[in-house]
């Protein structure tokens, strides 16, 4: 791989691995026109190891929240006086990244062979668009919701960080899963599931990044070591560095945008383009400009 093509995949790489649209989505199209086959061993691992770029800025970002969650959970294990709201969401991070860690291990061949397939990121491009939009419709009624009565008002109002539970955390963690699918997102599918469960726009996103940030970092470790001599043989180590230093400087502004604009916003952009991405590559491989695999 030239340099070149590193810097244009570790920049597409930064601007959609936190944002709803889906990153390998993506990532596997612009492979595939820079003339990439998509399903071959290196390709692949590369595609897993420079998203611990973008893994990094989230935990540079939100650093002093990960050191808050860690220290008020080591603190809930020693001390059951000190279980409070950080022991309990410590917890629900914990819970809610194992179930795609151990889905990912047990579909690893299926996740790499056919649904590297672009028809597969064509249509849940196009899928979950509409998922997201039941969910983003779901959290404007809620804020919307005008009840009468204080006790109901409480109940109908979108829950915030302080009000997630260990459960929502599975829960969250287990639509994660989703997101192995190409074209899905990772986020998109957090995100849309913390909707569902009335959990506000801000906090939603902030939680996709903390379930994010174990399992892309053990996904990209373990690639870069198992497939260590594929990257070698192929893509190529300098090639794959540049591409996870330019992908964590690209996150770093990615995310500190996207929290900003959600807290205003709502999904519909988003929701637009994935609806308009799943178009164009369906319609890339019914012309036949690019081939599935």
């Amino acid at each position: 791989m030239d340099w070149l093509a590193a810097i244009i995949l570790g920049i597409v790489e930064g601007v959609t691995e936190f944002l709803p649209v889906s990153s390998t989505g993506h990532l596997t199209v612009v492979e595939k026109l820079l003339g990439y086959t998509i399903d071959d061993p290196d390709v692949t691992a590369f595609t897993a190891v420079i998203q611990v770029g973008a893994i990094a800025a989230a935990i540079v970002y939100f650093r002093r929240d990960i050191a808050r969650l860690a220290v008020g959970w080591c603190a809930g294990l020693f001390d059951r006086s000190r279980r409070g709201t950080d022991y309990r969401l410590g917890w629900a991070v914990i819970v809610g990244s194992l179930p795609i860690g151990l889905v990912g291990l047990a579909a690893k061949d299926l996740i790499e062979g056919v649904l590297r397939s672009l028809w597969v990121v064509a249509a849940a491009l196009a899928v979950w668009s509409v998922v997201m939009w039941l969910a983003d419709r779901h959290a404007a009624r809620l804020l919307a919701a005008r009840p009468s009565r204080a006790v109901e008002a409480a109940a109908a109002a979108p829950r915030s960080e302080a009000s997630l539970t260990v459960k929502d955390g599975l829960i969250i963690g287990l639509g994660q899963c989703l997101a192995l699918i190409p074209g899905v997102s990772r986020s998109g599918a957090t995100i849309s599931v913390a909707l569902f469960r009335g959990i506000d726009r801000t906090t939603a996103t902030r939680w996709s990044f903390f379930l994010g940030i174990p399992a892309l970092t053990a996904s990209g470790l373990l690639q870069a070591v198992q497939a260590a001599d594929d990257i070698s043989a192929g893509v190529g180590w300098a090639p794959t560095a540049v591409a996870v230093a330019v992908s964590f400087a690209v996150a770093y502004v990615s995310i500190a945008w996207l929290l900003k604009f959600v807290a205003s916003n709502r999904f519909t952009v988003f929701i637009v383009y994935r609806l308009l991405a799943g178009l164009a590559v369906a319609a890339l491989l019914f012309s036949g400009v690019v081939a599935a695999v």
